[in-house]
C-alpha cells in the first residue's frame, strides 16, 4: 500500500513537472512572437528612416538655392505708337512704333541691406530714354544695365537709406514733373534719403541728398563733371482727406561751364564760341502740392519753379503747373492729368530734362494732356498729347506729339 502511494505521488510530480515545462515553453513561444513583431517594426522604421535620408539627400540641392526666397522680380513691357508733327523737320509728319522692356531683380542681402539690378531696352548714347524704335527689318534690339545699386537701411535709424551705384532717382518730383529730370534717368554715384514722421504721422519731413559723377575725364588736366543735390520737403496731412506738400531743392553742377558732357547734347542750352556750355548750372527749385480725396477719388494741384542762379542771361528759369484727377490702379479705374510749362534756354541742363516735351529741348513752352485706364490687373491703356513750341524765344516752331500706349506690368 505504501509503495502504491509513493508511486502515485511520483506520477503526480512528473505530470505536474511536464505541465509546468509545457506552460514555460508556451510562455517562451509567446514572448518570442512578441519580440519578432517588435523586430519587424524596428526593421520597417529603419527602412523608413533610410528612405527619408535618401530623399533628404536628393533634395539637398534646394538648400543651395535658398537665396531665391530673398529675391523679388518685377518688370514691365510697353508698346507705343507715336504720331509726330514737327515744323522743324523737312518731313513734318512721322508715325513710329516703339517698345520698352524692363526687368528688375531686388535681393535681400541681409536684414539691413538690399541690392537692386535692372536691365532695360534703350541705347548707350541717351540717358533719357529706354525706348527702341521698330525700324530695322526685324533686327534684334540691345539690352543695357539700367540700374545696379545697394541700399543700406540700418535698423537703428528707421527711415534712413544710404544708396550707392546706378540708382533710381532719389529726389522727389512734385506731380512727377520732368523739368529737371526725365523719368528714365538713373543717376550714378551715392545718395542718402531720410524720412521722419511727427505728430503720429500727421507731419512727414523728408531729406534727400546725392552726389553723382556725370562725366569722367581721363585725359589732360580737365576735372570731372559732377552733380550735387540737396532737398527738403514736408508733407502735412489735413482734415477731410486733404494734404499739403512743400519743399525746396538745390542742384549744383561741378565743372560744366566751358566744357562739353559726353553722352548728352546741348538740347537748347547756350554754347560759347568754342562749342561748350556757356554757363554753369546752379539751380534752386521750389515746389508745392495740394491734394484731396473726394469719395476715395484723388485730386491734386501742383506747381514748381526753377532758377539757374549761375546764368548771367535772363533765360534762366523754368516753371510748371498741373492738375491730376484719379489714379489708374484697380481694373476699371482711370486718371487724367494736365500740365503747362515754360523752360528757358539755360534754366536746366537740356540733356537730362523731359525727352518727350518739345523734343527734349529747352527754350520751349506748351502743355501736355494724358489719360490712363486700368483695363485689367497689371494692364493699362494710355494716351498722351503734347502741344509744344520749340525755340519759343525766336521762331516758335510748333511740335505736336500723340502717344498711344499698351502697358503690361508683372
Amino acid at each position: 500500500m505504501t509503495k502504491k502511494i509513493v508511486l502515485a505521488v511520483c506520477m503526480c510530480f512528473l505530470v505536474t513537472s511536464a505541465t509546468v515545462k509545457a506552460d514555460e515553453l508556451g510562455e517562451l513561444k509567446r514572448q518570442f512572437e512578441q519580440q519578432k513583431k517588435v523586430m519587424n517594426k524596428m526593421e520597417k522604421r529603419i527602412e523608413q528612416l533610410e528612405s527619408d535620408k535618401g530623399t533628404t539627400q536628393d533634395l539637398s540641392w534646394l538648400k543651395s538655392i535658398e537665396w531665391i526666397k530673398r529675391v523679388k522680380w518685377s518688370g514691365d513691357i510697353r508698346y507705343r505708337h507715336e504720331y509726330i508733327d514737327d515744323e522743324t523737320e523737312a518731313t513734318n509728319h512721322r508715325n513710329r512704333h516703339r517698345i520698352r522692356a524692363r526687368l528688375k531683380m531686388k535681393a535681400k542681402v541681409n536684414d539691413q541691406v538690399d541690392a537692386t539690378v535692372r536691365i532695360a531696352t534703350g541705347s548707350s548714347d541717351s540717358p533719357t530714354s529706354t525706348n527702341q524704335t521698330l525700324d530695322m527689318a526685324f533686327s534684334s534690339h540691345p539690352i543695357w544695365l539700367d540700374q545696379a545699386f545697394a541700399d543700406y537701411h540700418p535698423d537703428l535709424v528707421p527711415g534712413l537709406h544710404v544708396l550707392a551705384g546706378k540708382m533710381s532717382n532719389p529726389f522727389y518730383k512734385v506731380g512727377g514733373h520732368q523739368l529737371f529730370w526725365d523719368g528714365d534717368v538713373t543717376p550714378e554715384g551715392g545718395a542718402i534719403t531720410n524720412t521722419h514722421g511727427f505728430f503720429n504721422g500727421q507731419t512727414t519731413v523728408n531729406v534727400n541728398t546725392g552726389g553723382f559723377w556725370v562725366d569722367e575725364r581721363n585725359a589732360g588736366p580737365s576735372v570731372d563733371t559732377s552733380l550735387w543735390g540737396a532737398q527738403v520737403y514736408v508733407k502735412q496731412k489735413l482734415p477731410y482727406n486733404m494734404h499739403l506738400i512743400g519743399g525746396t531743392t538745390y542742384y549744383d553742377f561741378g565743372n560744366i561751364e566751358n566744357r562739353t558732357v559726353a553722352g548728352i547734347g546741348f538740347n537748347g542750352n547756350t554754347q560759347n564760341a568754342a562749342g561748350n556750355y556757356m554757363y554753369d548750372y546752379n539751380i534752386i527749385e521750389g515746389f508745392g502740392e495740394f491734394g484731396i480725396k473726394v469719395f476715395s477719388f484723388p485730386i491734386a494741384v501742383y506747381g514748381a519753379y526753377l532758377n539757374n542762379i549761375a546764368a548771367t542771361s535772363n533765360k534762366d528759369s523754368a516753371w510748371i503747373t498741373g492738375v491730376k484727377f484719379g489714379k489708374a490702379k484697380k481694373p476699371g479705374s482711370f486718371q487724367i492729368a494736365y500740365d503747362y510749362r515754360e523752360v528757358d534756354s539755360d534754366a536746366v541742363v537740356g540733356g537730362f530734362c523731359d525727352s518727350d516735351f518739345a523734343g527734349g529741348m529747352t527754350d520751349s513752352r506748351g502743355y501736355k494732356i494724358s489719360a490712363k485706364y486700368q483695363l485689367m490687373k497689371n494692364w493699362q491703356l494710355g494716351l498722351t498729347y503734347f502741344h509744344n513750341e520749340m525755340n519759343s524765344s525766336t521762331t516758335e516752331d510748333e511740335l505736336n506729339l500723340l502717344q498711344a500706349d499698351l502697358i503690361f506690368k508683372f
